[in-house]
This record gives structure tokens, C-alpha cells and sequence, in this order.
């Protein structure tokens, strides 16, 4: 969906940005399984953003990674809008 909204805006996505979640239909992002293992996992591979699932924060900080936690896909346009 990012890249979507990316590709009209024609404002390009962080090439050091992932994004991992499950839309509802009403718009709210759910958590997925292994998601403390695949932010891990990124930050090995140099990715230093993430959008995540509020339920799928990391409990402490990784190193050199941004994470940002999110209830709704609007809350992840808006930060691709910035």
C-alpha cells in the first residue's frame, strides 16, 4: 500500500525503510508472528526504519534502527508524507 501511495505522490520510499503488518479492512494494522526476529533481522540487512504494529514494537531498543509503532495505515501515510 506504501509503495502505492508513493508511486502517485511520486515521492519516493526510504530505500533503508521496511514495513510489516496485517491491513484490516477498516484500516487497522494487526501484528504478525516473529516480528521482534524480523526487525532484528533487518537491522543485520541495514534497514534503519521500520513501521511496524504497535503490538509488534520491539521491547528495547535496536541499535541504529527507527522504529516506528502504528495502530492504522494512516498513521503510516502520514510518515511517508513528511
Amino acid at each position: 500500500m506504501l509503495s502505492i501511495v508513493s508511486s502517485l505522490k511520486n515521492k519516493p520510499l526510504n530505500d533503508k525503510l521496511i514495513v510489516f503488518g496485517e491491513v484490516g479492512l477498516a484500516g487497522e494494522v494487526r501484528p504478525v508472528t516473529g516480528g521482534q526476529v524480523r526487525l532484528k533481522e533487518a537491522a543485520k540487512l541495514g534497514f534503519t526504519q521500520a513501521i511496524v504494529p504497535k503490538a509488534n514494537a520491539p521491547k528495547s531498543k535496536i541499535p541504529e534502527m527507527e522504529v516506528i509503532a502504528i495502530d492504522r495505515l494512516e498513521q503510516a501515510l502520514h510518515f511517508i508524507r513528511q
